[in-house]
């Protein structure tokens, strides 16, 4: 075959060195193309991975429901009514709506409004947000435990003193890599064992200077009765969460003697409507990254059927010797062909090479993912073997038209070109 004749080669490499700067110049354009296919492909990947990894272990079909005040006068109760969450609407909420996979009630004290708690340990006082929660809550958000345990309900079940503490207080409250696990520290005048250390892996919403202790714990602590903060439902994957919402409220509404149109009763947050949201802009980034490179490939391959018309034009006495010697038309298209599908592939395998090396870089500069999503950006090798296949198919067919062209060179016409 004449591509693996050593011939076909030195007459490539005889042709395209004529005129390095002009052949150097197209092969830009199509290693632009693969070079921003590749880089902006990779990217959108290592966004959604970065994205991905914030919100690992975060329960992404769920909302957040809360008490506020009513915005409606219903059943002789005036406008403004301050209303508030129990541990029996809890109940009723997963006995009435079956779509829902888990309540997580949870209260806090130093955030929405609440005063934060002094904590203590020896001369060491210290103010912190501390959560009072359920075992369940660590389907909702993930603790990344570094050292001993997270509440479990045999905590809930004996209203044990414990406490979980986050990083930056262990590190504030104990000195000298002095070991937390087993120690007291004192919150709001109440002594409480630590029986965990977590750090911040992923999406929460606390930090590292926050202490989780048991729900009933908590209520206690803070005389809040059977009341909640707010509570996280998470919905069961195959049902859609804005739905199941007005399930929830309409029921809190019903069993609170609030108006069934009174939307500022209780408020509300769907995650799940927020985090498709981020995907599905995500996904957008990675069609755009199709369309976008794709175009910029074709144009790339044009311009090489641009440089190959001219080459044609050039070595028309070349082409009329060796018909004139019986080279036969298919011999010369074939050459053609075989050179613009030879700078097409090799164009895009060194726009291949620079888009990875150009992630690499990327990656090492984003040293913290937390603080920008970015993480592990890959590529698809299905989706570089489909941008090398459509390169080496519009290398082919852009090829054909410089290849047609010198096919029609007559021998006797090119010989008397010179």
């Amino acid at each position: 075959m004449l591509i693996f004749e050593k011939e076909t080669w030195s007459e490539i490499y005889y042709s395209l060195s004529k005129n390095k700067l002009r052949t150097i110049l197209t092969m830009i354009g199509v290693a632009w193309g693969m070079f921003l296919y590749v880089f902006l492909l990779g990217a959108a990947k290592g966004v959604e991975n970065g994205f991905n990894r914030i919100f690992e272990g975060f329960a992404t079909n769920s909302m957040f429901i809360w008490a506020a005040n009513t915005g409606e006068a219903y059943k002789g109760y005036p406008k403004g009514r301050e209303m508030s969450i129990r541990l029996k609407d809890v109940q009723a909420l997963k006995q009435e709506i079956p779509e829902i996979d888990f309540i997580a009630p949870r209260n806090v004290s130093g955030m929405f409004g609440t005063e934060p708690s002094s904590v203590s340990r020896g001369n060491i006082t210290k103010v912190y947000t501390v959560y009072g929660d359920y075992p369940i809550v660590s389907k909702v958000e993930k603790k990344d435990l570094i050292k001993g345990r997270f509440i479990n309900q045999d905590d809930i079940n004996q209203k044990r003193k414990v406490a979980v503490i986050g990083k930056e207080v262990a590190e504030q409250l104990f000195k000298n890599n002095e070991d937390p696990i087993g120690k007291n520290i004192k919150i709001s005048g109440i002594y409480f064992q630590v029986i965990g250390v977590y750090k911040i892996s992923a999406a929460t919403m606390s930090n590292e200077s926050t202490i989780y202790i048991s729900f009933d714990t908590f209520q206690s602590l803070y005389n809040q009765g059977d009341k909640i903060g707010w509570m996280i439902i998470s919905i069961k994957p195959q049902y859609n969460v804005k739905d199941v919402e007005k399930k929830v409220k309409s029921i809190l509404k019903e069993r609170n003697n609030v108006s069934p149109t009174d939307e500022l009763a209780f408020g509300g947050f769907n995650f799940a409507e927020e985090y498709g949201k981020l995907t599905g802009f995500l996904s957008g980034m990675q069609i755009l990254t199709w369309i976008v490179g794709g175009l910029t490939i074709l144009a790339g391959v044009i311009a090489i059927s641009n440089i190959l018309l001219i080459t044609v034009k050039e070595r028309t006495l070349e082409i009329g010797i060796r018909r004139a010697l019986g080279a036969k038309p298919r011999e010369i298209k074939e050459q053609i062909l075989i050179e613009s599908v030879f700078l097409t592939v090799f164009s895009g395998v060194i726009g291949f090479i620079g888009g990875v090396l150009c992630l690499m870089l990327v990656t090492t500069l984003v040293d913290d993912p937390k603080a920008f999503p970015f993480y592990n950006p890959t590529v698809n090798l299905w989706n570089v073997f489909a941008a090398l296949c459509l390169m080496v198919t519009l290398g082919l067919i852009i090829g054909l038209i410089p290849a047609q062209k010198a096919v029609q060179v007559k021998p006797i016409e090119a010989l008397r070109s010179e």
